[in-house]
C-alpha cells in the first residue's frame, strides 16, 4: 500500500506552531527562520485543503480542524520519539551522555576525564555543554552537573562542592606591583563572565570595599574565556577556586589577596530517578565523588579554603 502523507517538515512546523501558539517560538524550537515555518504551514494547508491556522496580530490560533490535527500529530510524534529513545538506549548500552556547564567541562572535567576512562574503558562518554537546566524526560541526557543554589528539582542530586571566590591574575600582570589590599584593585582591569556578573560585587562587599565598581571591566561569554584573559594578562579575574587550582599550583596564575568568599551556590551531580540503578551512572557517581573529595582534601592541606 502506498502511503499518501504530507511532507514531514511541514507536519513538524505545524505541530510546533500549534503547540507554541507562535510562528516565532516554533522557529526558535526548530532552529529555522520564521518565514520557513510560515511557508511550511501554508504548504500543509494547501496539501490537505483545509485552513489549519488563523494568523492573528499577536500570534497564531488554530482552527477546530487544526487543533484536532495538531493533537493527532503530537500523539504520533510522541510515540515515534519514545520508540526511538528505546532503540537508542538498546544500541547505546555502553554510552554515557553527560551535560555540563561550559567552564566546568573545560576547567575541571576534561582534565580529569582520562582517569575515568582508565578505570572504565568499556564506557563511551558523550559530552555536551550548556548553561540551560536539564529536563531528563525531554533531553537525551543520562546525567548532568547542575550549578545553582539548590539541587535540580525532580532529579536525584548529590552535592559535589561549593563555590569559593578569589581574585587571581597572571604573575606578569603584577611585575610592577601586585595588589596588597583590596583597594589596590582600582589599578587593574576586572574580568568576569556575563553569567556571573555578581561575583565581583559579592567579593568586594565581603571585603567591605565600596571604592571599586565591580560592574566595570571586561566581560566574557563564560568564565573559561575570562580565565584565559587573565592568563594573557588582560586583568584580574574573579575565579572559582575549583577551576583555577592547577593554575595556582603551577604558578600560571597567582592569588595576591587572601580573602576567600563562599557563595550560596554549589555543583551537583544529577540524574533521573528512572536511571538511578544504571551501572554506568553508578560507576560515574563513585568516580566523581572520589575526585571531588580528593580535590577538597588537597585544597585544605594547601590552605586554599
Amino acid at each position: 500500500m502506498t502511503r499518501r502523507l504530507p511532507p514531514l517538515n511541514a507536519l513538524r512546523a505545524f505541530e510546533a506552531t500549534a503547540r507554541n501558539g507562535s510562528l516565532t517560538r516554533a522557529a526558535q524550537e526548530l532552529s529555522v527562520t520564521q518565514g520557513a515555518v510560515s511557508r511550511h504551514v501554508t504548504q500543509l494547508e494547501s496539501w490537505v485543503g483545509v485552513r489549519l491556522c488563523l494568523r492573528l496580530r499577536r500570534g497564531i490560533e488554530t482552527t477546530p480542524e487544526g487543533a484536532a490535527y495538531a493533537a493527532a500529530l503530537r500523539a504520533a510524534f510522541d510515540q515515534i520519539e519514545a520508540q526511538t529513545q528505546r532503540l537508542r538506549a538498546r544500541s547505546n548500552d555502553n554510552t554515557l551522555r553527560i551535560k555540563l556547564p561550559p567552564t566546568f567541562a573545560i576547567r575541571w572535567f576534561v582534565p580529569r576525564l582520562a582517569r575515568f576512562h582508565a578505570l572504565h574503558r568499556h564506557i563511551d562518554v558523550q559530552i555536551t555543554t550548556s548553561h540551560q537546566p536539564v529536563e531528563f524526560e525531554r533531553d537525551d541526557i543520562d546525567l548532568c552537573i547542575h550549578s545553582g543554589s539548590a539541587p535540580l528539582p525532580g532529579a536525584i542530586c548529590r552535592k559535589l562542592f561549593g563555590e569559593i571566590l578569589l581574585p587571581v591574575g597572571s604573575p606578569g600582570l603584577f611585575r610592577a606591583a601586585a595588589p596588597r589590599e583590596p583597594a589596590d584593585l582600582a589599578r587593574f582591569v576586572l574580568l568576569c563572565s556575563m553569567h556571573r556578573a555578581a561575583d565581583w560585587p559579592d567579593w568586594l562587599k565581603a571585603a567591605q570595599l565600596d571604592t571599586v565598581d565591580g560592574n566595570n571591566g571586561l566581560k566574557f561569554e563564560n568564565s573559561a574565556l575570562a580565565y584565559q584573559a587573565a592568563i594573557d594578562e588582560l586583568g584580574i579575574v574573579m575565579a572559582q577556586r575549583a577551576f583555577v587550582e592547577e593554575d595556582l599550583r603551577t604558578g600560571r596564575l597567582v592569588a595576591p589577596l587572601p580573602l576567600r568568599v563562599r557563595t550560596s551556590n554549589a555543583y551537583y551531580l544529577a540524574f533521573s530517578r528512572a536511571r538511578q540503578n544504571s551501572p554506568l551512572i553508578r560507576a560515574f557517581e563513585e568516580w566523581i565523588v572520589q575526585e571531588t573529595a580528593e580535590m577538597e582534601e588537597t585544597a585544605e592541606m594547601e590552605g586554599a579554603v
